[in-house]
């Protein structure tokens, strides 16, 4: 019985083993299987660009037909990740239009992609972005697993995006144990701590990819942040709400994000280095509610010293960054001035705000006196030309920095500026000490110098240290493109000259209607000693000068002055009248300013209007002839500037005179729209 039981025991040992050892047969078998799983190449069609897809290095295989053109391709060799990743294969020769597979390799944005012909594609140009791919034949890396399935970024709002990378991350439970949520940025945090079934290869390595990649920005948006590896560069309350404008320290020398090994996107998470990079917009076009033409006129005199040189650099890097620079927005330039002035980059030199503040940053010191005068007449002069940039659709605006006080008189420079329709502002940091007032060559130089004198134009700080404080008043005021009262427009920049017949063929009534016709026509200007002034002159035979250009300064003035003014009645020599109005008024026409002779008669001329109407065009005063009644058609071509049509007008009757004040105001606005705007 004994043996027997024995023998059993014995059969069932025998049968365990056999099993034991089936079963890890078994398992080696799966565990084969499941460490060599069959790959699967994804598929894309033409249009997916490379920076839908999270993944830094993948197979793909591309469709038939990817040649068209209607998927665009930006760059040579190295494409932007805004490229077709199947055109770009087929531009780069590594497929022909037959498609096929690739392997796409993600590397770091590049300053700039050079367009070309290649293969039946043309791809394009562009300025920068913030990340590239080139594309390699599908010849995997031993070692490396690539993803059978692509992970493309959500087509979501860049705030739905961001709001997803951070919710916590479950961890399948354990039997027995309560799971902990691990958030994306403890995940990041660890480093190969955990073991993944496949780990991504890191990029691409390149000469750039240890600097920091740009966020782009969508067009139109005004970004506030600030470059966290310049040199001390300021920041907003808007970066960091509830904190105090300060400087920010310099990243440690080769300082740069790296991406964690062990990050998986299979698990769903986006790695840390692809955070900053969702945007897949081109590169900022620049504010287009910020669309200003400036130039910073910095002091490079010897008194300032080279600490208080190197803030004002970091305030100009601020500015340029906060006002998002781009060819739709404001551009932006700086003179440096000394004994002299002299331009560092003019406004098309640099088309976004991070070549502008690298640009900036480069400026050295030039030294010298403070001639703050004698820079202001050179960018008047200089600076605001279309060959530098200028646009005619742009205000312009110039800031203007002074370490304690000019060497030089501002006053007339600026006046002159200001004329030409240039907006005038200037930051003055510690004046002068009482002990050193009487060194002060222009006593209160910056209100002569501005645009007006209500504060708007002028930001004082009484130390270099709190020159930071500046920064966001001066955007917000240098952006107001609707009080930048400067800015020469069709209804503020012209002398205009009223030549009124008063003769007695008119009437008291009839002249009435005439002064309201004035007053309805000056209503449309902004008036004021910089802006538009008017003058009036009254003829019979005999002529009267009303009011001249420097009479009335404010448009309730005028208007009231226009009212005032008294029916003289007689005969009618309006030949004579046009040359008292180019003696008496337009020979104190300001210079820069459009001359603008608007002359209302009722009938024929007893005197030649011939020669004193050619006189008025080699002047170059532009000269509207409104007629009524029985004013000679004939007479009124001759008196107008060329063409006439544009210049002539006649009314049967003096109650309709008012039917052509819109007219008016579209033709001398057209006009002065088609000129160069300085």
């Amino acid at each position: 019985m004994r043996t027997v039981v024995l023998t059993m025991k014995a059969s069932v040992i025998e049968m365990f083993l056999v099993l034991l050892v089936t079963g890890v047969h078994s398992n080696k078998e799966t565990a084969k299987k499941i460490k060599r799983p069959k790959f699967t190449v994804p598929q894309i069609n033409c249009d997916v660009k490379a920076g839908k897809i999270i993944n830094p290095e993948f197979i793909v295989k591309c469709p038939a037909g990817c040649q068209d053109p209607k998927y665009h391709v930006y760059g040579t060799d190295v494409y932007a990740s805004y490229s077709s990743v199947c055109g770009a294969a087929v531009h780069s020769g590594v497929l022909d239009n037959s498609g096929g597979k690739i392997l796409v390799r993600k590397v770091a944005g590049q300053s700039g992609y050079k367009g070309s012909y290649s293969n039946g594609v043309q791809s394009l140009s562009l300025p920068r972005w913030r990340e590239s791919f080139i594309v390699l034949e599908s010849k995997p890396k031993k070692g490396v697993t690539y993803p059978s399935a692509l992970t493309y970024s959500s087509s979501k709002s860049p705030a739905a995006q961001a709001g997803e990378t951070t919710k916590a991350y479950q961890r399948p439970p354990i039997p027995g144990t309560t799971a902990q949520p691990i958030t994306l940025m403890q995940l990041l945090a660890v480093t190969g701590a955990v073991a993944t079934p496949t780990t991504l290869p890191r990029p691409f390595p390149s000469a750039a990819s240890t600097t920091s990649i740009p966020r782009p920005r969508p067009v139109g948006h005004r970004s506030h942040d600030m470059d966290l590896l310049s040199t001390a560069t300021y920041t907003s309350s808007q970066n960091r709400p509830g904190a105090d404008p300060g400087i920010q320290r310099q990243a440690p020398s080769g300082a740069a994000f790296q991406k964690p090994v062990g990050a998986d996107v299979s698990l769903g998470l986006v790695p840390k280095e692809e955070l900053s990079t969702q945007s897949l917009e081109p590169v900022s076009l620049g504010d287009p509610n910020c669309k200003i033409d400036l130039s910073f006129l910095i002091d490079g005199s010897t008194s300032i010293g080279k600490r208080r040189f190197r803030i004002q650099k970091q305030l100009l890097a601020a500015v340029a960054q906060a006002l998002d620079i781009g060819p739709a927005g404001p551009l932006m330039g700086v003179v440096q001035y000394g004994d002299s002035p002299a331009t560092h980059f003019n406004l098309k030199t640099h088309m976004n705000s991070r070549d502008l503040k690298t640009a900036i940053e480069k400026i050295t010191q030039r030294g010298g006196l403070s001639n703050v005068g004698r820079a202001i007449s050179f960018v008047t002069k200089n600076f605001f030309s279309k060959a530098n940039g200028n646009r005619s659709s742009a205000p312009n605006v110039v800031v203007v920095m002074v370490d304690g006080w000019p060497t030089d008189k501002v006053e007339e420079a600026s006046r002159l500026a200001r004329e030409s329709g240039i907006n005038i502002f200037f930051i003055t940091i510690e004046g002068a000490a009482e002990n050193e007032k009487q060194y002060v060559v222009e006593p209160n130089f910056a209100n002569k110098a501005v645009c007006r004198t209500n504060g708007f134009y002028s930001l004082h700080v009484q130390s270099w240290f709190g020159l930071h404080k500046t920064l966001q008043p001066l955007v917000k005021r240098v952006c107001d493109t609707d009080r930048l009262a400067c800015s020469k427009t069709c209804l503020n920049s012209a002398d205009i000259g009223f030549v009124i017949d008063g003769s007695s063929s008119v009437g008291t009534g009839n002249f009435r209607t005439v002064l309201q016709f004035v007053t309805n026509l000056t209503k449309e200007f902004e008036i004021s000693d910089t802006d538009t002034r008017i003058g009036a002159v009254q003829y019979t035979y005999e002529q009267r000068l009303e009011f001249g250009f420097d009479k009335y300064s404010s448009k309730p003035d005028i208007l009231n002055a226009i009212k005032r003014v008294g029916y003289w009645s007689g005969g009618t020599s309006t030949g004579a009248a046009i040359n008292f109005a180019l003696e008496q008024l337009f020979k104190k026409s300001k210079p820069n300013k459009r001359k603008l002779m608007i002359l209302i008669t009722d009938g024929r001329s007893y005197d030649d209007v011939r020669i004193p109407a050619m006189a008025a065009h080699l002047k170059g005063v532009i000269t509207y002839a409104i007629g009524v009644a029985w004013a000679a058609q004939e007479e009124l071509e001759v008196i107008a500037t060329h063409p006439a049509r544009d210049h002539s007008f006649f009314v049967d009757e003096f109650d309709n005179l008012y039917q052509y004040v819109p007219r008016i105001i579209q033709n001398i606005c057209t006009e002065f729209n088609s000129q160069p705007r300085n």
